[in-house]
């Protein structure tokens, strides 16, 4: 059978894996644009309302690296199953709740399910043959990026011209027909028998969670504030518990030989040090656009669109040109173009338009796409057994390095002497971060 025969019949495998992937994405950024709307329904609080959007992140963070290491251990398919029953139920009580607490608690449930779902979509294409594998993680990034551009256009749509709740209930049917592709076309392999670490998933998850807590409130609760400084010794605490159990188990969930094999070891470096240069950056673009720039709402959030179009259309492109350079030189690649729209960003200056913007969202899609082989060098880097692991500490470290970057422009641009002046010194500094990632991606990917 040839190679283009085998990548065509694996067709609705990538479709279970773009949706699902779409449908886990969205939901970081589609509920942020809603928040009025709930809190004029709920009368909720604006600290209720501020954990609305954040305790999606929380679970779906926290809970991720255990996710991967379940998946390894009851099959890919039945936790992948799983997840996406607790997250479309989720879905359901977040979109019928009646009260700001019953949100919030659904709204964890939804991160607790998308930990699940995540690990073992990336493990799902652990066993495949190489092109494949390129393929589904091409369609997996590129369905992310979708998301995270239409989430706000999508969430203020829906709540603008039908009501916030079907920012949730749309889920249902997509989640209930991602069950139905999944139980058909997924390989129903079984775990791979060995005992769960318990330990280590309790020491991981306290870890995840408490570090996630203070990157999402450190701000706004002030970094020296008792419980931020509360949930750093709590993060602190279950990084050493981690080690250390990790280092007494027989059998550990995540084994610190995984970090010697240079693919591996490099891609999640390269992985994080992409998600604080561009994570910082999208945030802080979008106040940037309107309170520099002068955009309206609307065309701060479209000014994302053209960005996701390219990540969409350049993605299935990106393993032919990783066949022809080796997956080090396409990333490497990548990364500089996405450095370069970063410093063309920074050059922006009040009264700029389209014409000043576009260049630099182009370079980032672009480059953005040509990352695409980093995904699949991690998976590839690893016996199947423990693909799911290696999705997940994938996944967590795109989640956790987000966060960080976030909060790491964020000090950037409190203090400068105006927020255009530390926005542009923010994205100078991310573009470097985004260089040294290109950098460790020509020395350590095939």
């Amino acid at each position: 059978m040839s190679v283009d025969l085998r990548v065509r019949r694996a067709g609705p495998l990538f479709a279970v894996v773009g949706l699902a992937g779409f449908m886990t994405t969205l939901d970081n950024t589609v509920v942020t644009v809603a928040l009025p709307s709930v809190q004029r329904d709920l009368g909720a609080r604006l600290a209720a309302l501020e954990w609305v959007a954040t305790a999606y992140i929380l679970t779906f963070s926290g809970l991720m690296l255990a996710g991967g290491r379940l998946a390894d251990v009851h099959g890919h398919r039945r936790v992948l199953l799983a997840g996406l029953g607790v997250f479309t139920a989720a879905s359901l009580a977040a979109g019928l709740a009646g009260s700001i607490e019953v949100l919030v608690a659904a709204r964890l449930a939804q991160g607790a399910g998308a930990a699940l779902i995540l690990p073992a979509t990336l493990a799902v294409l652990a066993g495949r043959e190489e092109r494949q594998r390129s393929m589904g993680v091409a369609v997996w990034m590129a369905s992310g990026a979708a998301a995270l551009a239409l989430g706000p256009v999508a969430g203020g749509y829906l709540s603008e011209h039908a009501h916030w709740s079907w920012v949730f209930l749309v889920n249902v049917p997509m989640g209930l027909a991602i069950m139905w592709l999944a139980a058909v076309v997924v390989p129903g392999a079984r775990g791979d028998g060995r005992p769960l670490d318990v330990p280590g998933v309790v020491a991981s998850v306290v870890f995840l969670a408490a570090g996630t807590f203070a990157l999402i409130h450190g701000g706004e609760y002030g970094w020296g504030s008792p419980v931020v400084l509360v949930a750093l010794l709590a993060c602190a605490g279950g990084a050493v518990a981690f080690v250390v159990a990790e280092r007494e188990a027989r059998d550990p969930m995540v084994e610190a030989r995984l970090f010697a094999v240079r693919s591996f070891a490099g891609g999640v470096v390269a992985q994080v040090l992409w998600g604080l240069g561009v994570n910082g950056v999208f945030f802080y673009t979008a106040i940037f656009l309107q309170g520099v720039l002068g955009f309206t709402p609307t065309a701060s959030g479209l000014a994302f669109v053209p960005l996701a179009l390219l990540v969409v259309l350049v993605t299935p492109l990106v393993p032919a040109v990783e066949r022809r350079l080796g997956a080090g030189r396409t990333v490497a690649a990548g990364l500089v173009l996405v450095a370069f729209g970063m410093v063309l960003a920074a050059t922006l200056e009040m009264g700029d338009g389209w014409e000043r913007l576009l260049p630099a969202v182009c370079a980032i899609g672009v480059g953005s796409a040509l990352t695409m082989p980093l995904g699949s060098a991690v998976l590839g880097a690893v016996p199947e057994s423990r693909a799911g692991v290696a999705g997940g500490v994938f996944s967590v470290s795109r989640e956790i390095s987000g966060l960080f970057g976030i909060a790491a422009v964020g000090v950037i641009v409190q203090g400068a002497g105006s927020f255009a002046t530390g926005y542009a010194a923010g994205l100078l500094v991310a573009a470097g971060l985004v260089l040294a990632g290109a950098l460790v991606s020509l020395v350590s990917l095939p």
